[in-house]
């Protein structure tokens, strides 16, 4: 286990240096002066050269790339002259001092994903980890919601294969895999939470935290969870329908079940203790893509029901080209990615124990 965790950990190091490359140099030749995006209507020439000068936008590309990897590596280098970039600012840095070599000051500090362009200096650190944990619970609701069902039913499929009960909830999840998920979420926001508002007394748009009726504190409001966690839940739903009805089937056909029932196992047994933990695999491998996905992709969702997540601050940051909001959430995005990949593989070990951990 030792082993597979640092080899899976040297092989995300080098995932992560892959992405910050790509995404340094591709925001990096996109149109536009960072510095007088910050600035807006009020630059003159010797604010821009402050600014420039600041975030270090008067560098070569190549020396911006190196201050870059420094303000994201743990272990970083700064210099002691309060004018340059690298300059160990406490404002900027969360850092605990190893040594220090003539001008260069070796630092132990918290990854520095810069400040937000249009936030008046904000951190994107403070801007993902407001939004951030929305979209987790959003996304984790959606995927309970979609295990639930879609286990239930694919288990249901595949026990009554090829009756009309059958073939209706495999119509029901080809028809919820085809649809679009911008278009079931304007669907559901109008029906649900206009048309039928009195029914269910649920709104249109609405996030997991709103001020109260006097603007005075914030209150957690669950219910405004309800319409974009079934919308996001809808495909994954579908696909894990198809997968689990599949896999059940397969699995019905193996030696070992003959050999349960042949032992005189019922049927409740051989199900629930042999064939669905058997035909999970395929399972979990969906939900984990599906997860992974939904904590970048809920962009559409959230931005239709106004849920205050992640995927609603990607479409304002590139509305506004804040790249270090952009470039902050995205490195988030694929290191989540990399953590949830290792933890599938550790389930796997669970669900099936000749799997083993090389």
């Amino acid at each position: 286990m030792i082993n597979y965790l640092l080899n899976k950990t040297f092989y995300a190091l080098l995932t992560l240096f892959g992405v910050v490359t790509v995404i340094f140099f591709l925001f990096s030749v996109l149109p536009g002066d960072p510095a007088q995006m910050m600035l807006g209507q009020n630059e003159d020439s010797e604010q821009l050269a402050t600014i420039k000068q600041k975030y270090g936008f008067d560098k070569p590309i190549s020396t911006q790339y190196l201050y870059y990897l420094n303000d994201l590596s743990p272990i970083s280098f700064h210099s002691k002259n309060s004018e340059d970039y690298t300059y160990l600012n406490p404002d900027k840095y969360n850092a605990v001092v190893l040594f220090s070599i003539g001008t260069i000051t070796t630092v132990l500090k918290y990854p520095y994903l810069r400040e937000s362009f249009t936030k008046q200096g904000k951190n994107v650190s403070e801007v993902l980890a407001e939004t951030l944990p929305n979209t987790f619970v959003l996304a984790v609701t959606a995927i309970i919601i979609a295990m639930l069902i879609g286990v239930f039913l694919g288990i249901v499929s595949a026990l009554y294969k090829d009756t009309w009960l059958d073939k209706t909830i495999q119509i029901l999840s080809t028809f919820g895999m085809s649809i679009p998920s911008f278009f079931s979420a304007i669907l559901f926001a109008w029906f649900f939470g206009y048309v039928l508002h009195k029914l269910t007394t649920l709104e249109m748009t609405g996030s997991l935290y709103e001020l109260d009726d006097f603007g005075e504190a914030m209150h957690i409001k669950w219910k405004n969870l309800i319409l974009p966690a079934v919308v996001l839940g809808i495909r994954p739903l579908a696909v894990v329908i198809q997968l689990m009805r599949n896999s059940l089937l397969e699995v019905f056909n193996q030696d070992f079940i003959r050999t349960a029932r042949a032992k005189g196992l019922s049927e409740y047994q051989i199900i629930w203790k042999h064939a669905v933990k058997n035909a999970l695999n395929p399972v979990v491998t969906a939900i984990s893509g599906w997860f992974a996905s939904m904590l970048a992709g809920a962009v559409f969702v959230e931005y239709i029901f106004g849920w205050n997540g992640l995927g609603k601050e990607i479409v304002n940051a590139l509305n506004t080209l804040d790249l270090p909001v952009i470039m902050g959430a995205v490195l988030i995005i694929a290191l989540l990615f990399i953590i949830i990949n290792i933890l599938v593989d550790i389930i796997y070990v669970w669900l099936d124990p000749k799997v083993k951990i090389d």
